[in-house]
């Protein structure tokens, strides 16, 4: 389905896009899941289109209404959008999906079971390199689709991985298969694009 955004004008796909909606109390409430009641508006998952649409007062007239924002709505909704991925994570974590450690990953890209590769934004460069090098070796060879973006996510922090994993020391790991390796990766590409300055 496809949406406007209320500061560009563009229309996109709604999974581009993030949902607002108005509460009780006239305040301006993210909808992440799209499931709160309400009319909505759209706008793209970019950090400084919410700034622009707070600054302009577009949210009151795109919903006709007076409509209150939090101060801090721009910071909340890039934690809400790294919760999420992060909370995927999680969950592939707890189905038993998840690998980490240098070594483990190294050995599960050889055997081709990895689907999601993941590095700390934090990590060394030489490891990042060894893994990603042997990574995109390894999917070229498969039946990756041409001109398809690698499969790898290096937006989250070692501290971020490791709680959401349970673990401690979390650098290196990876997703090796099923619906929750997209779901995560297309959360994390969603929180990447919300921080990204490209418009």
């Amino acid at each position: 389905m496809e949406r406007t955004c209320i500061v560009t004008r563009q229309v996109q796909p709604s999974e581009s896009m993030i949902r607002f909606v108005l509460d009780p109390g006239a305040r301006v409430v993210p909808d992440l899941k799209e499931n709160l009641p309400g009319r909505g508006v759209w706008i793209g998952t970019k950090a400084q289109r919410v700034a622009k649409a707070i600054e302009k007062g577009l949210f009151s007239k795109a919903f006709r209404a007076a409509a209150s924002t939090d101060p801090e709505l721009v910071a909340l909704i890039g934690d809400l959008l790294s919760r999420r991925a992060l909370d995927y994570l999680g969950f592939a974590n707890r189905a038993g999906l998840v690998i980490s450690g240098f070594a483990k990953v190294s050995a599960a890209i050889e055997k081709g079971h990895v689907s999601v590769l993941i590095e700390a934004g934090d990590a060394s460069e030489d490891g990042r390199r060894k893994l990603r090098g042997k990574y995109l070796k390894q999917t070229s060879m498969s039946n990756a689709s041409p001109g398809s973006r690698p499969r790898i996510v290096s937006c989250f922090r070692s501290e971020q991985l490791s709680l959401a994993l349970g673990r401690t020391n979390v650098v290196h790991a990876a997703v090796t298969s099923g619906r929750l390796a997209d779901e995560y990766l297309l959360a994390s590409r969603r929180y990447e694009a919300y921080w990204d300055q490209q418009d």
